[in-house]
């Protein structure tokens, strides 16, 4: 039965653009691309303190809004980054940090 070589597409492409191969055959380069993955979910989860306090507490004086507002309108551009390079752990890092900033932001304005 003969191949299309429609299967090679991928591999061709990313050898074109002068890209690594991800997952990486590479151990050491496999084990730091899930190591950056799950920094990306850890990270923002290091925050839910900063939230608790915010939402149980009904208390941001001590945050800036502009401060937390930045932080949301970069980690916008971040994900635009890692969509337009297709970067899972900079498309997942940044979302959650997304969801975090405009909770401890809606605090801010509630409660600062």
């Amino acid at each position: 039965m003969p191949q299309s070589g429609l299967h090679h597409l991928h591999k061709r492409k990313r050898v074109h653009e002068n890209l690594e191969p991800y997952p990486h055959p590479e151990k050491w380069k496999n084990r730091m691309d899930k190591i950056v993955i799950a920094v990306g979910i850890i990270a923002p989860i290091l925050t839910i303190p900063q939230l608790l306090t915010i939402w149980l507490e009904q208390n941001a004086s001590s945050l800036s809004l502009i401060t937390w507002m930045t932080y949301t309108i970069s980690a916008i551009f971040w994900v635009i980054y890692g969509i337009m390079h297709k970067s899972k752990p900079i498309i997942i890092l940044y979302v959650i940090w997304i969801i975090v900033d405009i909770l401890i932001v809606l605090g801010i304005l509630l409660y600062g």
